[in-house]
């Protein structure tokens, strides 16, 4: 789970394995599998650096650029 806060500042966890695609609307828009979009404060890379993170959690031999 990556942790992201909502425009009103409540911070949550979501899956990162059911986002299906990010937009800037302006704001930060990660569109699930269901359909639902979740608009958050984090910027796109830094929910793309909080992805990675997290994968590599999960795979610790992944091999290291």
């Amino acid at each position: 789970m990556i942790k992201v806060t909502r425009l009103d500042g409540t911070e949550y966890y979501l899956n990162p394995h059911q986002i299906e695609s990010i937009e800037i609307r302006p704001d930060t828009t990660l569109i699930m599998l269901s359909g639902k979009a979740n608009i958050v404060r984090e910027e796109v890379d830094v929910v793309l650096e909080r992805i990675d993170t997290y994968r590599r959690r999960l795979s610790p031999y992944i091999v290291q650029e």
